[in-house]
């Protein structure tokens, strides 16, 4: 027999009312009744809750889910980014994200096991949000193939990531073959950056030979064939084995093609792109000194062209997601300074900020601008990054999920500064942009967790997301 409920007391604990809500597929007016955590009712004039949330005249929409950020993760050159959980988690709340998924960054000679036991231990400690964590492989011994993999993915951690660049990290084709025939064993999805690593080599090299060594610089030493060739690869791994990949931060036309016709061949092709391909460019990183080291990241900025690309892949579906691959680094000698004020831009950290960033900027295109809609928008930031990585409870307004809600004024209007930069990264790369639309008041699993610019959520109060 189910236990009643007192009928003296509110039938909700919170009652958002009088908004409209927008999903994936409908927009409609209604109230939205929470209990528990979840939503428990959609209708208009609901009952009274223990706390009434006005939502007249503004949108209300899921929480986002930001399914790819490093947090609190060491580099394999030995950097610590500058974020803690806390920290990052914090900006994610004030932009309006609920869930994350960041990495258990696995190094050569570290067991994959006690990696995922470390991070998740600093997540415990530190996150205001929901998260999970997607597995770097680096080392892909017989040992975390065979059982560490297999032991994860049953306990919730469906994803693994692998490099096929950079000297520490990347696995050659063989050791990605295997690591992908694990992944199918154990019914994980496969995330990759992709790009060619001689290829992005040898072109550090002959620019550092010419005495090319400012940040404007990296994005020639990243040829745009090094993202397109890769993909050709990892799309042949993909039907080869016949296990489902995901293509990190796509970042040009070409491989924006190679995954339309892949997908149109039937491959098992999932693919994002991120805030910084679609609104910068290579030329952000053309600054006085080494200030345009805020600018780099990899793949690299690339061109308008390419940034009109991407739009119609996200468009046609191409592109399912887009996250923030937040990599915060301060300018300082904490981070990107760290080789000093001669530093080629082979020595700068790779990264910028965007949790934050990454819903507002969105919602200013997407629906103050008009650039594929509302419905849309909730696609690419939460439902699909939910569906795609198996946040069964999240991603969506609809009874029985977590009530992981977000409260938009869609007519504010604010530029973005680095003074109101919430991570440890002391700036932001979109600041002076003028977005329209603003994230008001964010709930996690039915609690306020910012409202008005300010996070209410204590450390620790995120909670692990246990994956379909």
């Amino acid at each position: 027999m189910s236990e009643s409920r007192d009928p003296n007391q509110p039938a909700f604990d919170t009652v958002i009312r009088g908004g409209t809500v927008a999903t994936a597929s409908d927009v409609f007016s209604a109230d939205i009744g929470i209990r528990d955590g979840r939503i428990t009712a959609l209708g208009l004039g609901l009952a009274p809750g223990r706390r009434e949330i006005d939502a007249r005249a503004k949108l209300v929409l899921p929480g986002g889910v930001d399914s790819h950020a490093h947090i609190e993760q060491l580099s394999a050159s030995g950097l610590m980014n500058a974020d803690t959980w806390e920290s990052a988690t914090r900006s994610a709340a004030l932009g309006g994200t609920t869930s994350v998924i960041a990495f258990a960054a696995q190094h050569v000679g570290m067991d994959l096991a006690q990696v995922v036991e470390d991070y998740t231990g600093l997540a415990a400690r530190g996150a205001v949000i929901d998260y999970a964590f997607h597995l770097i492989v680096a080392d892909a011994t017989e040992k975390t193939l065979s059982r560490d993999i297999p032991a994860l993915v049953r306990s919730g951690h469906t994803s693994l990531k692998a490099f096929m660049t950079y000297d520490r990290l990347r696995l050659a084709d063989e050791a990605l073959l295997d690591l992908m025939a694990a992944a199918k064993e154990s019914g994980a999805l496969v995330c990759v950056h992709a790009e060619n690593h001689g290829l992005i080599a040898f072109a550090s090299r002959q620019l550092l030979k010419e005495g090319k060594t400012a940040p404007k610089y990296h994005a020639a030493s990243h040829p745009r064939l090094s993202e397109s060739e890769a993909f050709e690869r990892v799309v042949r791994f993909s039907q080869f084995l016949d296990q489902p990949v995901m293509i990190f931060h796509v970042s040009t036309e070409e491989g924006a093609a190679i995954l339309r016709r892949a997908r149109g061949e039937g491959a098992k092709v999932y693919a994002e792109t991120c805030p910084q391909y679609l609104f910068l460019t290579e030329s952000d990183l053309d600054r006085p000194g080494l200030e345009g080291a805020k600018w780099m990241c990899s793949p690299p900025l690339r061109e308008a062209r390419d940034q009109e690309a991407l739009w119609r892949a996200l468009d046609l579906g191409d592109l399912q997601t887009v996250s923030s691959d937040h990599a915060p680094y301060r300018y300082d000698e904490t981070g990107k300074l760290k080789a000093g004020p001669g530093a080629t831009f082979k020595e700068i950290a790779n990264g910028m900020p965007g949790l934050q960033m990454r819903l507002p900027l969105l919602f200013d295109a997407m629906v103050s601008g008009g650039r594929l809609g509302l419905q849309k928008f909730v696609e690419i930031t939460a439902t699909a990054p939910a569906r795609i990585y198996g946040l069964t409870a999240k991603g969506s307004v609809a009874v029985g999920q977590d009530a992981d809600l977000c409260v938009w004024d869609p007519s504010r209007r604010v530029t973005l500064s680095d003074a109101m930069v919430e991570d440890r990264t002391g700036f932001t790369p979109y600041a002076g942009r003028t977005v329209t639309g603003w994230p008001e008041t964010v709930l996690c699993r039915g609690r306020v967790i910012a409202e008005g610019g300010t996070v209410t959520a204590q450390a620790g109060s995120g909670a692990p997301i246990r994956r379909g």
